[in-house]
């Protein structure tokens, strides 16, 4: 089992490599644009997405004998940042929330 400071390591690592992903893009394409308040909203959502997760599993769900309910959880939480993530970049659902 990984102590708590290297699951924070890897958390952090994870998020900062998704957050390179578009700053990669940003030196070969015009297409990917972002700005600074881009860059924060993202790294918030990441970053808070990966607390609330560490939050829940190690109060809540440690102490399940059930392996289903922390798989359906990840899932869950994994699909919402999605959601929010594609709201946010493209207006999929059309709420005033991605400006459209």
């Amino acid at each position: 089992m990984c102590s708590t400071a290297n699951r924070s390591l890897i958390w952090l690592l994870t998020v900062t490599a998704i957050l390179a992903i578009p700053l990669i893009a940003m030196q070969f394409t015009q297409e990917v644009n972002w700005g600074i308040t881009d860059c924060i909203v993202a790294a918030a959502l990441l970053a808070g997405g990966a607390l609330f997760y560490e939050l829940i599993i190690r109060r809540y769900m440690r102490t399940s004998t059930s392996k289903l309910k922390p798989i359906l959880f990840s899932l869950g939480l994994i699909s919402l940042i999605l959601i929010v993530w594609l709201e946010l970049a493209v207006g999929i659902l059309g709420t005033p929330f991605a400006g459209s």
